[in-house]
């Protein structure tokens, strides 16, 4: 049974087991949330997103129609996502972008990312950057805008760009990305 916060607003009543939904949060009826969640104080969550099992999302990160979160991911606090590539003011797209976040991504905070991007499984998106191209699988991507730093493994060891750690050990990155 999911644990919602009596000062939640959660329209859905598609949660899976385990999930926590902490206070002032606002999760729209359409809305998607796998088992195992932790979703933080004032996260709102529209109604054409998805969230996988076991992600955590932390305090301050909207989550616009067009979002896809994977299982395993990690969402740093005020993680800012868009999802209208020109907005303007009462002019709705007739779609809005589609966004992905793979598998066991993580996401540092404060970071933007554009929309119509994916984050590839494992990929780490270091604090405060703004992502505005796709995230290949296994690797560090940090700054403004955010360009590739290095590489990491499933298990969240840090590679330099020839995929070594910093003890010098050469590591071969396997994904299904």
């Amino acid at each position: 049974m999911a644990r919602i916060h009596p000062l939640s607003d959660v329209q859905t009543s598609s949660i899976g087991e385990n999930t926590s939904i902490w206070q002032f949060c606002v999760v729209l009826s359409h809305a998607r949330i796998g088992s195992y969640c932790n979703i933080c104080a004032h996260v709102l969550i529209e109604n054409d997103v998805l969230i996988g099992d076991r992600v955590t999302i932390k305090s301050g990160v909207q989550l616009w129609d067009g979002i896809t979160i994977e299982d395993d991911v990690f969402i740093g606090p005020n993680v800012t996502f868009t999802n209208d590539l020109v907005p303007r003011s009462k002019h709705y797209p007739d779609s809005f972008a589609q966004t992905h976040v793979k598998k066991g991504a993580s996401i540092g905070a404060n970071a933007t990312i554009l929309a119509g991007h994916t984050i590839g499984s494992y990929a780490l998106i270091g604090a405060g950057s703004v992502v505005t191209k796709d995230i290949p699988p296994n690797t560090v991507w940090y700054g403004n805008p955010a360009s590739m730093r290095g590489y990491v493994t499933n298990e969240g060891i840090l590679l330099d760009l020839n995929k070594k750690d910093k003890q010098g050990n050469l590591h071969n990155l396997n994904n299904n990305d």
